[in-house]
């Protein structure tokens, strides 16, 4: 469906039974998001609040609580979507197989953005911060948070939209040091686009011009999270997915999405930090207080009626999920292609997405040889650490299979299978003071500490346990020990007392 509007998409959801009307006023200090949790953990509704507590404003949640949800809400593009995907990472497949895409081609340059158009919907009213529904999503959150925000950011060095920056980072609207109405605080991890940008107007010594949308059409939404090919256009992509050009216009020197529900408008200058958070965040755990760049607000537009879409982060699985089932179902074999010798990667949502991956890979360094040991898994693995938002991993684990049984998404096989064949004095590689994920709390300091790469290839080595063994089961400090899978052992023990008891 070709929506002009985060309402026309709401619509569609409530005409189909998949939203839910809540009238009665509801709270934005964590009775909204409490209420967001329950249903989505019932699988529920996408949720309409008509009455938010403090606000002229409605709000919407829970709009892809579900993989069917968002299929529903681009059924219509899903498909050709996916074979430009696969067309940008192999052209030659249009040669191959030119009546399948054939039509990849057009729909792209359908898709281009679209440059003042005549209505631009989000310009009918200035408003300031105060007025939007301020959503605290955790008790020990430093503030009211954006959690569907699409942060736009132009190259000082190449201006222009089909050189920008679309990425969703957190946006801290109230709380801490900043001024009500006139500052708000930006959070973005390692290997964000947004990053080079800034970096880039440090050096002129010049202001980051920022324009933060939220709401509009839902793909401009899914647009700011995609991992997309080298060369596509975020924005190219929202209109490819929405079946619908994203539309935009310049408003004192600020990129404009004229569809989007809310835009706020700002400058980050050099050396301007305050601090942001804590923040409950999707590892289940606080990400603490830092300091992370300040935004000078300039402006901030609203539709007539316009919606604050926004969702609730934190242990998985939540809403985010489901964005990462879409990315992947959208991207297919899109990274491995990337990534000679790659066959999948997997990065498992339960422990928080970015944290663990699981790699097949190839093994094709020294056929000739007779013992099989990783050699070409290594390489893989490096490529892997090196690659945009896989870096971020804490663990990966790569194996190499020439029967093709092994498949990621299979986690107990594909677990089972590696710590049959893992040799622990060859196959565990650490990496050490090296760049880790902002959100891991396990290194040296913020954005510092180590990883680590367990590759595993050959024949098997050992036969796992099916049962719990009887030397951890009889250890004085377990308290419970169950088996989780074949190999695998989980237990509880007594609290830690201190080196000396137990070293006893």
């Amino acid at each position: 469906m070709a929506y002009h509007s985060l309402e026309a998409a709401l619509l569609d959801l409530e005409k189909n039974g998949q939203l839910v009307r809540i009238r009665e006023e509801v709270d934005p200090y964590l009775e909204m998001a409490a209420i967001h949790l329950r249903v989505y953990e019932a699988g529920g509704p996408a949720l309409l609040f008509e009455r938010v507590k403090g606000s002229r404003f409605r709000a919407a949640s829970n709009i892809f609580g579900t993989l069917e949800r968002s299929r529903f809400l681009f059924r219509e593009n899903l498909d050709q979507v996916q074979q430009l995907i696969r067309l940008k990472n192999d052209p030659i497949k249009a040669l191959k197989q030119p009546f399948r895409y054939a039509g990849a081609g057009l729909a792209a340059m359908k898709a281009l953005p679209l440059r003042n158009p005549l209505k631009k919907p989000v310009l009918f009213q200035q408003l300031r911060i105060q007025e939007i529904p301020l959503i605290h999503h955790w008790p020990m959150d430093g503030g009211a948070f954006v959690t569907l925000p699409q942060v736009y950011t132009e190259d000082i060095e190449q201006p222009g939209i089909m050189k920008a920056n679309l990425g969703m980072y957190r946006i801290q609207l109230t709380g801490n040091e900043y001024i009500p109405d006139q500052e708000i605080g930006l959070h973005y991890q390692l290997h964000r686009g947004i990053g080079v940008h800034q970096t880039k107007a440090n050096r002129k010594g010049q202001p980051l011009k920022v324009s933060i949308f939220v709401g509009g059409p839902p793909s401009h939404t899914v647009a700011a999270v995609m991992p997309l090919p080298e060369g596509m256009s975020e924005l190219t992509f929202a209109g490819l997915l929405g079946n619908r050009r994203f539309r935009y216009c310049y408003k004192e020197g600020f990129c404009i999405s004229t569809d989007a529900d809310f835009v706020l408008t700002g400058e980050v200058y050099p050396e301007e930090n305050k601090p942001e958070g804590p923040f409950g965040d999707h590892l289940g755990y606080y990400s603490l207080r830092h300091a992370f760049p300040l935004m000078r607000v300039k402006n901030v537009y609203a539709r007539q009626n316009a919606i604050w879409p926004f969702t609730v982060v934190g242990r998985p699985p939540q809403e985010d999920t489901s964005f990462g089932q879409l990315i992947h179902e959208i991207t297919g074999d899109a990274i491995p292609q990337e990534i000679p010798g790659l066959k999948e990667v997997h990065a498992v949502d339960a422990a928080g997405v970015h944290p663990l991956l699981l790699a097949v890979g190839s093994e094709r360094y020294t056929p000739y040889l007779p013992t099989r040991q990783p050699a070409e898994l290594l390489t893989i693995a490096n490529h892997i650490l090196g690659t945009g938002q896989l870096s971020l991993a804490k663990f990966l684990f790569i194996t190499a299979d020439e029967q093709n049984r092994v498949n990621t998404h299979e986690e107990q096989f594909f677990f089972q299978y590696l710590l049959e064949r893992i040799q622990l004095n060859r196959d565990i590689h650490f990496h050490t003071n090296t760049t880790i994920d902002t959100l891991d709390y396990s290194g040296t300091g913020l954005n510092s500490g180590s990883k680590v790469v367990f590759a595993a290839y050959g024949d098997p080595v050992r036969t796992l346990c099916t049962e719990v063994p009887a030397a951890i089961a009889q250890l004085p400090f377990i308290r419970e020990a169950k088996l989780v899978m074949p190999g695998v052992v989980a237990f509880q023990t007594t609290a830690y007392a201190g080196p000396e008891e137990t070293a006893a």
